[in-house]
């Protein structure tokens, strides 16, 4: 197929075209540029090729830049809650607007597939054990209501010859070349390598699910290459039920692979979202997905990689792998507006 994939110079993509491009498919990125300034890590032998590539924001994307696309995988949108709560109007306009824009241009354009990366921050304050994509959503940031109005939107455009497919991913954790510490188990594992102490201002009793970045990938790749009556319109929580840990099992199990590191919690905090997650639906319905990564693998994984290239505080606080950080940075220095455009 040829793809269009959006956000490839992302956290995901980074990791997705080279694993698109292996498997025979024609892959157009398409990135703004926002992030570029942050490269973690390089591995010539895992990242053997890159996409050609549009440098266009997606506001700002047109008819010809689908021309002759089969497929299009969307990943570039505002990604996280603080940054969202900063600049709602943005985020509405970039994550929601936008989105909604692109996949009605897609399917004018003839694209019949549009794999949609939501989150399972739809369910917000949830109630009740192991919520499956019936569940109801209860939003509690701009972040995820622009993800439940896109599935909303974008889903009523399902046709003959257009199939969305909707991947609510649970929260993801994992080495990236291009780096978000600003997640939580990647931020822990940070904490752990650079002071060697978890110090949490909350007790962390919040339930949230997991998902390694690469069964992220896993699941996207499933979802374009699937036969068409399994995916057509569906909407599937992405990661494992093993999966499901309260915030202080995730420190936990951090300290236990950072040697020394020493764990303290705090007292409750303000942050209301709690869920669990069910993922029986993936698991037995999406020909070709399985998740392979567990929550201690992909920290020890971390740990390993910091070893490798010596991560120090200094690499761990670089604004470009904080999203809102990069993003103040960027409109302090005047390369990008109010409005997150670049300046001429």
């Amino acid at each position: 197929m040829k793809v269009l994939v959006t956000g490839v110079e992302g956290y995901i993509g980074a990791l997705l075209c080279p694993m698109l491009m292996a498997r025979g498919h024609d892959v157009v990125g398409l990135d703004t540029g926002y992030y570029r300034d942050g490269w973690l890590y390089s591995d010539k032998a895992e990242f053997p090729q890159f996409p050609r590539m549009i440098n266009k924001d997606l506001r700002l994307i047109d008819q010809g830049d689908l021309e002759g696309i089969d497929g299009v995988i969307h990943l570039a949108e505002l990604s996280n809650d603080p940054l969202g709560q900063n600049k709602p109007e943005i985020t509405h306009q970039i994550n929601h607007h936008g989105s909604v824009r692109l996949a009605e241009l897609a399917r004018q354009a003839g694209a019949e597939r549009f794999v949609y990366t939501s989150s399972c921050s739809v369910y917000g304050a949830g109630t009740g054990d192991f919520l499956d994509e019936q569940a109801e959503v209860n939003p509690q940031t701009a972040y995820a209501h622009c993800k439940v109005n896109t599935e909303k939107d974008v889903g009523a455009m399902a046709g003959d010859d257009f199939s969305p497919v909707f991947l609510r991913n649970a929260t993801a954790y994992g080495p990236s070349p291009r780096m978000r510490f600003d997640i939580v188990l990647n931020n822990l594992t940070g904490w752990a390598r650079t002071i060697g102490r978890i110090a949490m201002t909350s007790d962390g009793t919040p339930w949230r699910p997991l998902v390694h970045v690469r069964d992220i990938c896993n699941a996207i790749v499933a979802s374009l290459e699937a036969p068409r009556d399994a995916i057509h319109g569906q909407v599937f929580n992405v990661g494992r039920n093993d999966d499901n840990y309260r915030i202080r099992e995730v420190a936990s199990i951090v300290a236990d692979v950072f040697p020394g590191c020493e764990l303290s919690l705090g007292d409750s905090g303000g942050d209301n979202r709690s869920y669990r997650v069910s993922f029986d639906k993936i698991t037995s319905e999406l020909p070709g997905f399985k998740a392979e990564w567990t929550v201690p693998e992909g920290a020890r994984q971390l740990y390993e990689i910091y070893e490798r290239i010596d991560m120090d505080a200094q690499l761990f606080e670089f604004r470009a792998f904080t999203r809102l950080k990069q993003l103040e940075y960027l409109i302090r220095t005047r390369q990008i507006d109010s409005e997150f455009f670049w300046r001429a």
